[in-house]
């Protein structure tokens, strides 16, 4: 089994588009991938949920996962998120990341239908063993998913499994949880505003989607954690939240320099002209000068 194990500060990408949303830009993945390698994350998860990975075609999510591996060229590890709507989809995204040299496959439950115990251990059961013996991560977020994973069927798969890694848990408050702090799993702390309790309570990193526009500071409570820290990152997301935050986090990276376009993938939608004159000015004051 492949045991470059994820761990630390990931960064939950954002996806380069152009053409409002509707193509890759493949000349800014190397860039942006140059921007976060350089400010010392230990690795990315592409197409999760900040990277718009449901409104993409399964034959763009594997063209732009070899864009990632291309980009970051071993500089730092690539899990790549293949849940998709159907295990027919996601099974496919698995084996072809195995396929590829990703680090890692996580999965996220299939949204919009509310999966009993057995059908979530069938549909990740599948995907695991389609990317054996690459290190596979269930990736539990109750509010996207519209439902939470079972905790004794994660026991079972872990079991039926032998890949299976451990997990990003994006669910908060502390209470939903430090329920899936589970024997034998490597977790990941989704809410930025929960690392520090979660490395306390023996997490090994996070997956954050603020890491995506903002590495360094993310970086630094994952590897110190302080509470006053991830209270910095929780006022820095909640700030973020108040626009849409996909095309906001785009926009921060252009401002720091990186050739990245605020386009985003429909019915996602870019910011309004008052939108952008306020985080414009939030920047300006919060960051610094912009950087052309």
């Amino acid at each position: 089994m492949n045991r470059r194990r994820l761990h630390g500060a990931i960064a939950a990408a954002v996806t380069p588009l152009r053409e409002g949303g509707g193509r890759l830009d493949e000349d800014a993945f190397r860039p942006y991938g140059d921007f976060l390698v350089g400010a010392g994350l230990d690795g990315i998860l592409a197409f999760g949920t900040n990277g718009e990975a449901v409104l993409l075609s399964v034959d763009e999510r594997r063209r732009g996962l070899e864009l990632w591996l291309e980009s970051i060229a071993g500089r730092a590890l690539v899990a790549a998120h293949c849940g998709a709507q159907t295990t027919a989809d996601t099974v496919t995204l698995a084996a072809h990341a195995a396929a590829s040299g990703a680090d890692a496959v996580a999965v996220i439950g299939p949204p919009y239908f509310k999966l009993d115990a057995a059908a979530q251990e069938a549909h990740l059961l599948a995907a695991a063993r389609a990317c054996a013996p690459l290190p596979f991560y269930v990736y539990e977020f109750a509010a996207t998913a519209g439902y939470a994973f079972d905790q004794a069927m994660l026991a079972r798969l872990r079991e039926e499994a032998d890949n299976v890694a451990g997990m990003k848990v994006s669910d908060s408050p502390w209470d939903a949880f430090s329920r899936y702090l589970l024997d034998g799993f490597d977790i990941f702390v989704g809410p930025e505003a929960l690392i520090h309790r979660g490395r306390e309570a023996g997490a090994v990193g996070a997956v954050s989607a603020l890491a995506s526009a903002f590495p360094e500071e993310v970086a630094a409570v994952v590897r110190e954690p302080t509470e006053e820290g991830a209270a910095g990152l929780a006022a820095l997301r909640e700030r973020m939240e108040s626009f849409p935050r996909h095309a906001a986090l785009k926009r921060v990276t252009g401002w720091k320099g990186v050739p990245l376009r605020p386009d985003v993938r429909p019915p996602l939608r870019d910011l309004d002209t008052g939108e952008i004159a306020e985080l414009e000015s939030w920047l300006a004051a919060e960051v610094g000068d912009r950087v052309e």
